[in-house]
């Protein structure tokens, strides 16, 4: 923290003036949020004796699972040091997203131990040499649109990554939502050797929109079909992977399978391990015309070039017209039409051995493909019900993923050895910085934190909101930690105006958070607010990069600077939106100070009005806010004014004010320097009035 270092400054007063507001008031609640008198549970959080999760076997199988992929990751931290030994050389720090270097001789995971902790085994001939060139890009091609698909995403992508030996080059076909959260994951990601490409799925809806569809994925679920238009057209093969795969082995072993077409095979499909196509599930079943059981199309491997040479724009679609006359829609999305032209044109696929694509779901028979789950290669959750699909393995294929899911991605920004390497100019320009740093400095540690580049996942739960028309709409801005979560259902019954937060969490966390949000009534229902997880690194917490990431990410033209251990008064977002027409914001230079008080108590009456928040007051159940902590932090606001006030008066800044203020949208940042606790929001308030006076 910038301030432990220098000392407390000492800042000369000065004569900016921030209206205040008295008729409103919020609440700084020091234990919990209150709900009939007794604190809010947190039992989404905690541990279900009656799922399956949390027996006490597959527990013990997780937690084996999660103490040998470190031990792993040990190992190739010995490995990493003894190659750069090897080589004369320390390794390299450049991190950028383009760089196109990796090394077959140190992987990210894929050693013979990981294969003994986790798919021991993999015995296929594939497995052992990979026919895939040293510095070679693997090209991977996802389909995401949305919230949900977006965090599939991640959990895909990380289980491709902690295997793979390869540069990658993902080509990501994304709505707008995907694109904003996954082009910022990956940007503060900043995994070695990893390029992403998006491609704007709404552009290719007219493509395929003329297609009915019954699947559950809507109008993306048939946007694998024009990838042959889609990508570059100089790529020449691909891997196309649904957003529900997680992988058990390195990714370049599927890669290699393509050296083993011929002929006129352009599609490395599975067989489809349901008796869908077979047409016999339930009477009158009437399935698309399918080769067999026909193939699952949640992994392909696609030649590109040949598939282009064959016209296969022109097939499929001669195909779906045809078949749609007296199918009407189709039921599985792109799956039921690729069959339909495999029917027709059985040359075209190599099929590939069923562990590449082990199907999970109710009804398939998955455990025919595999003696033991040692031969896996890729698993598909290809059921709606996803986890809670039967399957005798069932409890093994959830703790893989599981421990995926919360894997830390930060130990995943490994450099890869052995290739030429792109430059990245925001990573030379970082290690530039960093070198000219005094480690002797006894704030070097703070100073090193403003360079460290935080992983970001915005919009980790579904947001839907569009401001008010009149230009008052206001967003109260907050940052929080795991042991704050409990304020969130408080709030949200304090305030139903829209929310941006700033969540400061580890993976497991995050997917605690998750577990916690979707069990709460009161969170699910509001789609105002906006969840952005900004994941834990260092050993500081970066309170002002939080506040400056939930700021950013508004879309109203005024927000409500607040903390999230404050509750606000009752029916305060809707007189914050008259003040700001009644105060002329947004031609004025002002900000609005809302009052702040706090409690000792943990039962509470909240007040629901000015006189009984002043009654309260009186009787010493409220005070105002940190009166006995640090008086001068709020002393500006003049509460012996405020008292008796009707209607706004003007304060006066003062050296160590830092109220709670409504500013326009266009305010400055906070101060990322400032970590942990201490003068953060002081500095911020001083920048505001340094603002106004220009």
């Amino acid at each position: 923290m910038l301030g432990i270092c220098r000392g407390r400054r000492k800042f000369l007063a000065a004569s900016l003036t921030v209206l205040f507001v008295p008729a409103v008031t919020w609440i700084y609640l020091f234990a919990g949020s209150f709900e009939d008198g007794k604190p809010v549970s947190l039992s989404p959080l905690e541990s279900q004796p009656h799922s399956p999760r949390y027996t006490a076997s597959s527990q013990r199988d997780r937690e084996s699972l999660e103490v040998r992929m470190r031990e792993v990751e040990e190992e190739n931290r010995m490995l990493r040091k003894q190659l750069s030994l090897a080589q004369g050389r320390g390794p390299s720090h450049h991190r950028g997203n383009h760089s196109k270097t990796y090394s077959m001789e140190e992987g990210t995971g894929d050693s013979e131990s990981l294969r003994a902790g986790i798919v021991a085994g993999n015995s296929s001939e594939c497995g052992q040499q990979p026919a895939v060139e040293k510095c070679e890009t693997i090209h991977v091609a996802i389909v995401c649109a949305g919230y949900n698909a977006s965090r599939d995403v991640v959990t895909l992508v990380k289980s491709v990554l902690f295997h793979r030996r390869n540069p990658l080059h993902f080509h990501l076909i994304a709505d707008a939502i995907a694109k904003q959260i996954l082009a910022t994951l990956f940007q503060t990601w900043m995994v070695p050797a990893v390029r992403i490409d998006f491609y704007d799925a709404d552009e290719l809806k007219s493509e395929v929109s003329w297609i009915p569809n019954k699947h559950y994925s809507g109008i993306y679920g048939l946007m694998k079909l024009v990838l042959t238009k889609t990508l570059p057209s100089n790529l020449e093969r691909v891997i196309v992977l649904d957003t529900d795969i997680t992988f058990a082995t390195d990714i370049a072993e599927l890669w290699a399978v393509f050296h083993k077409f011929k002929g006129q095979q352009v599609l490395g499909l599975v067989e489809n391990q349901s008796d869908w196509y077979l047409g016999n599930l339930w009477k009158n079943h009437r399935p698309w015309p399918a080769l067999g059981r026909g193939y699952n199309t949640g992994v392909i491997l696609l030649l590109l070039d040949k598939l282009r040479k064959m016209k296969w724009e022109q097939m499929w679609r001669l195909t779906a017209e045809r078949e749609l006359m007296s199918m009407l829609s189709t039921s599985l999305a792109d799956q039921d039409i690729f069959n339909a032209v495999i029917k027709q044109n059985p040359f075209l696929v190599y099929q590939l051995p069923c562990f590449w694509n082990v199907q999970l779901s109710d009804h398939t028979r998955s455990e025919q493909c595999y003696r033991d789950v040692s031969d896996l290669k890729v698993i598909h959750w290809n059921s709606p019900k996803k986890l809670r699909v039967k399957n005798k393995h069932v409890e093994f294929f959830r703790n893989l993923y599981l421990t995926f899911l919360e894997y830390d991605g930060n130990l995943l920004r490994r450099e890869l050895f052995g290739c030429p390497s792109e430059a990245d100019v925001n990573s030379e320009n970082l290690q530039k910085q960093l070198s000219e740093l005094d480690e002797d400095d006894l704030c070097y540690e703070f100073r090193r934190e403003r360079f460290t580049v935080h992983r970001t996942h915005l919009y980790f739960l579904h947001y839907e909101y569009e401001p008010a028309l009149d230009n008052t709409d206001v967003t109260l801005v907050a940052q929080l930690s795991m042991d704050r979560l409990q304020m969130l259902e408080a709030i949200c019954k304090h305030w139903e105006g829209p929310i941006s937060l700033a969540l400061y969490l580890s993976d497991a966390e995050a997917q605690q958070f998750l577990r916690y949000a979707q069990g709460s009534e009161v969170l699910m229902s509001r789609h105002n607010v906006g969840y952005h997880i900004v994941y834990k690194e260092g050993q500081f917490y970066p309170v002002n990069l939080l506040r400056n990431v939930a700021m950013k990410h508004i879309s109203t033209p005024y927000m409500f600077l607040s903390d999230i251990d404050f509750l606000p008064m009752y029916g305060l977002y809707e007189y914050l939106r008259k003040s700001v027409t009644q105060l002329d914001l947004a031609n004025t230079k002002k900000a609005l100070i809302i009052p702040a008080f706090e409690t000792l108590r943990y039962r509470l009456s909240f007040p629901k009005s000015k006189a009984e928040l002043l009654s309260m007051l009186d009787m010493g159940t409220l005070f105002t806010f940190r009166y006995h902590v640090w008086t001068k932090g709020h002393a500006p606001t003049n509460f012996a004014k405020w008292r008796t006030a009707t209607t706004p008066y003007r304060v006066e800044w003062e050296a160590d004010f830092e109220p709670y203020v409504v500013v326009r949208k266009d305010c400055p940042e906070y101060d990322r320097r400032f970590v942990g606790f201490g003068w953060n929001k002081v500095a911020h308030i001083m920048e505001l009035d340094a603002q106004v006076r220009r």
